[in-house]
C-alpha cells in the first residue's frame, strides 16, 4: 500500500516537472523571456493544477460519483470562466509590456479573441477530463479488488462449508459399518473402531490445509479400504493399486474417499459374488483415480446411499480445479465405472 502510495505521488511530480520544463525544452537553443513564458504557459499551467486536483480530490467524488452531476458541471463551469478572465487580467496588467512589444516585433497574425478563448479552454478542460479518467480507474481498480477480495472469501468459506460437510457424512457412514459388526464379529468391531479413530484423527487435524501431500492422501485411503474390507464376505474381493514411489504432488485434501465409499455402498451384495478394482496412477502433475466395481442398486427406503458425498466433491473439484479436471462415469454390463484426472499444476 505505501509503496503504491509512493509510486503515484513521484509519478504526479514527474508529470508536473515535465509540463513545467516543457518550454524550455521545446525552444532549447532559442532566446527565451521568462516574462512570456511566465504569462503563456506557467499561469494557465498553475491554473489546470488547480483544475485537476480539485477535481481529482474533492469534486469527483463528492458530486460526480453520487450522480450530481449538474452541480459537478456547474462547478467546473464557475471555476474555468473566473480562470479564463483571471488569466486576461494577469495578462493586461501585469505583463501589457510583454504583450504589446511582442505584437509591434512580430509579423505574424494573433488569432481572433473567440479563438484564444476557445483554446484556452480546451487547455482547462484536459485535466479536468484527465482527472475524471485517473478517478474513475482508480475507483474501478479499488472496486475490482474488493470484488475478487469478495469473491475469494466467497470461495473459502463454501469449501469450508463443504469440508466440514464432508466430515460428519464420512463419520456417519463409517459408524454404521461397524455397527453392522457388533454382533457379527465383536473383535473385527473393536479393530474398526480403533481404525476409524485414526482415520478421524487425520480428517480433524491434518486436512485444514488448502493441499496436503498425495502421499499423506494415499495413505488415509489405504487405511478406508483396510477398515472397510472388514465388513465384506468372502464373496466380495477388493484390489487397490497406488503409486508406491515418493511424489512431489500436493492436492486438494478428500477428493477420493468419496468415490470409494460410492464403491462400497453400491458394488457389495450380502448374496452375489463382486468386484471392487480401484486404480490411482500419476503422470507429472496429474492423478488419474478410476474405480469400478459391480452395480447393486439401493432401494428407495436406504438412506446409507444419500449421495451427499458425490455431490460434495464435484462441487469441490468445480470450485478447486476449475477447467482442471475430467470426471466421467458410466455404467456397463452392471459394472460401474468412475473415472477422475485432475491436473494439480499451479494450485
Amino acid at each position: 500500500m505505501y509503496k503504491n502510495k509512493t509510486i503515484t505521488i513521484l509519478s504526479h511530480v514527474l508529470v508536473w516537472l515535465t509540463l513545467v520544463c516543457l518550454p524550455y525544452l521545446l525552444s532549447y537553443g532559442q532566446d527565451q523571456e521568462i516574462n512570456r513564458v511566465i504569462a503563456h504557459f506557467w499561469i494557465p499551467l498553475f491554473f489546470s493544477v488547480i483544475i485537476f486536483y480539485f477535481n481529482y480530490f474533492v469534486l469527483v467524488d463528492r458530486f460526480l460519483f453520487p450522480k450530481k452531476t449538474i452541480v459537478f458541471i456547474l462547478i467546473n463551469s464557475v471555476i474555468i470562466v473566473l480562470f479564463l478572465f483571471l488569466k486576461e487580467y494577469i495578462e493586461d496588467n501585469f505583463f501589457q509590456n510583454i504583450i504589446k512589444k511582442r505584437s509591434e516585433n512580430t509579423e505574424r497574425i494573433r488569432p481572433p479573441f473567440n479563438m484564444a478563448i476557445y483554446i484556452q479552454l480546451l487547455s482547462y478542460l484536459a485535466p479536468l477530463f484527465f482527472s475524471i479518467a485517473l478517478k474513475s480507474t482508480k475507483r474501478w481498480v479499488k472496486t475490482e479488488a474488493e470484488r475478487k477480495e469478495a469473491t475469494n472469501f466467497k470461495l473459502k468459506s463454501e469449501l469450508q462449508h463443504l469440508h466440514y460437510q464432508l466430515q460428519p457424512h464420512f463419520f456417519f457412514n463409517s459408524l454404521n459399518n461397524i455397527y453392522s459388526l457388533v454382533d457379527i464379529s465383536p473383535d473385527q468391531a473393536k479393530t474398526s473402531i480403533h481404525s476409524l479413530s485414526k482415520l478421524m484423527r487425520y480428517m480433524l487435524y491434518e486436512t485444514n490445509l488448502a493441499v496436503v501431500p498425495l502421499t499423506k492422501e494415499i495413505d488415509f485411503l489405504e487405511k478406508y479400504i483396510d477398515l472397510m474390507k472388514l465388513r465384506v464376505s468372502d464373496k466380495t474381493v477388493v484390489t487397490s493399486n497406488f503409486p508406491r514411489t515418493e511424489t512431489a504432488i500436493e492436492i486438494a485434501p478428500l477428493l477420493f474417499i468419496s468415490l470409494i465409499e460410492n464403491a462400497f455402498k453400491h458394488g457389495v451384495s450380502a448374496t452375489k459374488e463382486s468386484e471392487i478394482n480401484i486404480v490411482m496412477s500419476t503422470e507429472n502433475k496429474t492423478v488419474l483415480f478410476s474405480v469400478e466395481n459391480n452395480n447393486f442398486p439401493k432401494k428407495t427406503n436406504d438412506k446409507s446411499g444419500s449421495g451427499i458425498g458425490l455431490k460434495n466433491l464435484e462441487k469441490r473439484l468445480e470450485l478447486l480445479y476449475p477447467g482442471k479436471f475430467s470426471f466421467e462415469t458410466s455404467l456397463k454390463e452392471d459394472r460401474f465405472l468412475v473415472s477422475l484426472k485432475i491436473e494439480t499444476d499451479d494450485v
